[in-house]
């Protein structure tokens, strides 16, 4: 039950994460204190920036994955465009490629789902907000890009890695774990990458 609390809290705030920054997400449960980060309320709280709440459902895993991708693939474009540094480009490029294969991967997996679920991706609130936050990031893009990318990838790859151990449909959990070993290469190239 607790598992499902943190999920609905999660689910308003960001529908994955993702691959968005938890840090700036803020609880929609109406009974839940206004402070998330008070201690004696975590268990309708966000989790901390790099964990995600399980989905309650075979859906809801697969609205958030869809977001993720196309969270990635439309910040990665942008990157194309306003980056500074060719390892930044290089890397939304890889973006663009692998969470494309991640989106085709993600709807032949709910096609096979029991009953069949539909994808439909659809960028969160905060999503949207981080895409407006680099367009407007200036000189400062690639910063800004490099810290989006980590925190993502840290929350898509906790939601991969859970779901893949959830007991779900098959055709998802085999999708979730042979992603997160991608996003797990993604993560760790994130971190190295040169700011500017």
């Amino acid at each position: 039950m607790k598992t499902h609390t943190a999920f609905l809290a999660l689910a308003g705030a960001l529908t994955l994460t993702a691959c968005g920054d938890a840090a700036d997400e803020t609880t929609t449960d109406p009974n839940a204190d206004m402070a998330v980060n008070d201690t004696a309320n975590t268990d309708a709280a966000t989790p901390p920036a790099g964990q995600a709440a399980m989905p309650a459902s075979p859906q809801e895993f697969v609205d958030m994955a869809a977001a993720s991708d196309m969270f990635e693939i439309e910040s990665a474009r942008l990157a194309q465009e306003m980056g500074s540094s060719q390892t930044v480009k290089d890397f939304a490029a890889m973006m663009i490629e692998d969470h494309t294969t991640s989106s085709n991967n993600l709807k032949s997996a709910a096609a096979e789902a029991e009953p069949a679920l539909n994808v439909a991706p659809k960028l969160t609130a905060d999503q949207q907000a981080q895409l407006d936050e680099l367009r407007q990031a200036g000189d400062q893009f690639d910063a800004v890009y490099k810290q989006q990318q980590v925190a993502a990838h840290e929350k898509a790859l906790a939601l991969l890695q859970g779901y893949a151990n959830s007991g779900g449909p098959e055709a998802l959990t085999s999708f979730a774990g042979e992603t997160a070993t991608v996003v797990e290469g993604h993560l760790d190239h994130a971190r190295g990458l040169s700011a500017g």
